[in-house]
């Protein structure tokens, strides 16, 4: 049983690995609140540009209209004064200013849900995931198949060599791994620093 509150809003947080549905289930969620006759309004980092422009699309081609951002700021001067229910698609590409603005939205009465890859190709924490994470009172954690062996995938492994950390690609450029999988490809990355 979920228990949601009454008087005030709140923050969920869906993540996992690349493949693993959060975009299909964030907009799940927000498709429910547009039946339910909630006014919301759906954001996205513009760099993100893989499928559309003007919408959050799940490789499995869901999709439902939202806003292009370069940043926090922007959000913020999008957002209706009668906003119920906000949701961020990609949430690892923004600052930690979206803790603090989802902080705000929440404290005002306002659901937000928002989708992110928790970790990013290296295995380490993204953006402002962790953060997010321990601010929500909602987190569901996602899981993929490991493309090499088929067990429970928590990774999202990078197939080509690129050293930045923001690549945004899909099935041409990433692999959902499970943890031996993915260590198998990094070797080194089990002595970094987390």
């Amino acid at each position: 049983m979920i228990l949601q509150p009454r008087d005030s809003g709140w923050l969920e947080v869906i993540c996992g690995p690349m493949f693993s549905g959060k975009t299909e289930e964030l907009i799940r969620r927000l498709k429910r609140a547009r039946y339910a006759g909630q006014n919301h309004q759906n954001f996205k980092p513009s760099l993100d540009d893989r499928y559309d422009d003007d919408a959050i699309v799940s490789h499995d081609a869901s999709q439902l209209d939202s806003i292009g951002v370069d940043g926090v700021d922007e959000i913020r001067d999008h957002l209706e004064p009668d906003v119920e229910v906000v949701g961020i698609d990609e949430a690892q590409f923004f600052d930690d200013g979206l803790r603090r603005l989802c902080d705000e939205l929440a404290g005002e009465g306002v659901r937000v849900v928002l989708a992110g890859l928790d970790l990013d190709y290296m295995g380490r924490p993204f953006g402002p995931m962790p953060s997010l994470l321990v601010s929500a009172e909602y987190v569901s954690k996602l899981l993929a198949i490991c493309v090499r062996c088929g067990d429970p995938a928590a990774y999202t492994y990078r197939l080509s060599e690129d050293p930045q950390q923001v690549l945004v690609g899909s099935d041409d450029e990433y692999e959902a791994r499970c943890r031996s999988c993915f260590y198998d490809g990094y070797p080194s990355t089990s002595d970094s620093e987390t």
